[in-house]
């Protein structure tokens, strides 16, 4: 129950100063996305698979067209990874500012909102865009902890990993409960955002 609070309150008290500090620049990225296609939105969003197999409104800047999700249909035999797990090299449906934001993981950003109000937290596994039902029994267990903007996959595993091999690891590293670690991971990530090898 500790190791509960003190996460959970690191979490609001973290999101609320980077939204204060970044309130330029997601002002500044809304703008440039709006100007680039005033009839769309400017922010996506998605049903994701959380905490306990329940979905929430996850949230990100529009990276890709209008049509993105009625085309990904067609694209599924061109993806890196077994569905329903899905990624595709050079997707067509990103336009071209969306690249720089996914680069650069800008487009993370508006996730801030999700870990304050609950859905989320900075560090976990990733929230899949794919039901739990879609899950082997013993891959549920990643459900067991609060999905995070970023997690051990980000910073260990990346494209390299299938989603078998990223729930043993994500499982493995949460159910050793520890702040230090998951500060350490934040660390690291923003190592690899320097780098621009982020991933959503």
């Amino acid at each position: 129950m500790t190791y509960r609070l003190a996460k959970r309150c690191l979490d609001i008290c973290l999101a609320t100063v980077a939204l204060l500090l970044l309130a330029p620049v997601l002002a500044t990225i809304s703008l440039c996305i709006w100007l680039g296609d005033p009839g769309a939105p400017v922010i996506f969003r998605q049903s994701r698979c959380g905490l306990g197999g329940r979905h929430f409104e996850l949230f990100k800047f529009r990276t890709m067209v209008r049509n993105a999700d009625a085309l990904k249909e067609s694209l599924r035999r061109q993806s890196l990874v077994a569905w329903p797990d899905f990624r595709v090299p050079d997707d067509p449906r990103v336009t071209r500012l969306g690249r720089l934001l996914r680069t650069t993981s800008l487009d993370e950003l508006p996730q801030l909102v999700n870990v304050l109000r609950g859905d989320m937290s900075l560090v976990g596994p990733r929230p899949t865009s794919f039901d739990a039902s879609t899950y082997t029994l013993w891959q549920t267990a990643r459900l067991d902890f609060r999905p995070g903007i970023t997690g051990p996959w980000q910073v260990e595993g990346r494209r390299s990993m299938d989603f078998t091999e990223r729930c043993r690891l994500e499982i493995s590293f949460f159910r050793r409960r520890s702040l230090a670690s998951e500060l350490w991971v934040l660390i690291r990530t923003a190592g690899c955002v320097i780098r621009r090898t982020g991933v959503a």
